[in-house]
């Protein structure tokens, strides 16, 4: 038998809390809940933080829902900090996670995104990851596109990470990258069904508990889109920035503007624009180039919204057998004109992320 908000919201009215004497859900304290079968979600909103209580109140609900609704029901609960509550605002404001340490030994953690499907976001991430790895960088590569997962694909890694005695995933590494992607984990035939925020969980766990080290770089592919997924990610991890990619048409322009109102938002500098497939070179005619989706509509927009163009990557064959084959075309051929765009792309966000930190990452180019 399916499990129900209401039954959700009865067991937790039995949960007080031990300051206010009044439950938690009388007090607004559960937000977001997410109901699907068994499985159970919800932020624990907490007015200032407190380690102790938070976990403590996490405890009784988890043990409200086992005794009233159901013995084998899986409750996620995540912890949020709401100091609106606390000062007798009336606005609310945003939740920020309690957990500061996300991905703390990382100096720069990098979002790409893309405000629609099928842009190559995903070959933009992937190469621009596997630019920085060539520098000699510590790199890192998260696949959060839980529903797609390209990232397995275009590096032909399939295998299961292994897990340490902490319960904490070993992440995959191939040309330099160390990586983690919900296709290491689930059959490539398997759908993701799930609610946004098991989305959201399966994406945090990704922060926390995966061995990631000390890195230079993180390269975050993010979903594409500009929902309460995505949001949620770029509010829950300290990002350095976020690279938007799109096409020249105006279809996707237009859905550039709304990734970057997204980022502005969350207060999130955005490093500038990608036009990816700005054109189309014939092999046997490489002066030519054909503005198959327009031309220059990415760099205009830039323009218009005051953000820099960090590369306009070709549209070419090579880059997509190279994805095909699991290696980019970084590394599969250095000299091609695609490697260059992306290697060019790769120096200005190098360039951007230093006027944010004051200074240029020095990042010495070590050509294998």
């Amino acid at each position: 038998m399916s499990i129900n908000k209401e039954q959700v919201k009865t067991a937790l009215s039995h949960v007080l809390h031990p300051v206010e004497k009044n439950d938690l859900v009388a007090l607004g304290m559960i937000q977001d809940l997410i109901v699907q079968e068994k499985y159970i979600t919800f932020t624990l909103e907490m007015p200032e933080q407190n380690d102790e209580l938070a976990n403590d109140l996490k405890k009784k609900c988890e043990g409200a829902v086992h005794k009233f609704i159901d013995r084998e029901a899986i409750v996620d609960i995540q912890v949020g900090l709401n100091i609106s509550k606390n000062n007798g605002q009336q606005k609310k404001t945003p939740v920020q996670p309690v957990d500061g340490g996300l991905l703390s030994g990382v100096k720069h953690i990098i979002a790409v995104a893309s405000g629609k499907g099928g842009v190559g976001k995903s070959t933009v991430a992937v190469n621009l990851a596997a630019a920085l790895a060539r520098t000699g960088a510590k790199v890192g590569l998260m696949d959060t596109d839980i529903y797609g997962p390209s990232i397995p694909t275009m590096f032909d890694l399939f295998e299961a990470p292994n897990i340490t005695t902490q319960k904490k995933l070993i992440p995959l590494e191939k040309h330099g990258i160390k990586m983690v992607s919900m296709g290491f984990l689930v059959d490539a035939n398997q759908a993701m069904v799930w609610r946004g925020a098991m989305v959201t969980s399966a994406v945090q766990q990704f922060m926390k508990d995966v061995e990631w080290g000390e890195l230079d770089y993180m390269v975050m592919d993010l979903p594409p889109g500009t929902g309460d997924i995505q949001l949620t990610i770029v509010q829950t991890v300290p990002l350095s920035g976020a690279v938007i990619v799109s096409t020249p048409q105006n279809v996707a322009l237009d859905d550039v503007r709304r990734g970057v109102a997204m980022f502005n938002k969350v207060n999130v500098p955005v490093l500038g624009v990608v036009e990816n497939m700005a054109y189309f070179t014939p092999p046997d005619m490489p002066d030519k180039k054909y503005h198959i989706f327009g031309e220059g509509g990415a760099v205009k927009l830039a323009e218009e919204m005051n953000i820099p163009v960090l590369g306009e990557i070709p549209l070419e064959m090579p880059i997509r057998e190279s994805g095909d084959k699991g290696t980019p075309i970084v590394i599969a051929d250095e000299h091609s004109n695609a490697a260059k765009a992306f290697i060019a792309t790769k120096d200005k966000v190098v360039t951007e992320l230093g006027k944010l930190s004051g200074k240029a990452p020095k990042v010495e180019i070590k050509f294998k």
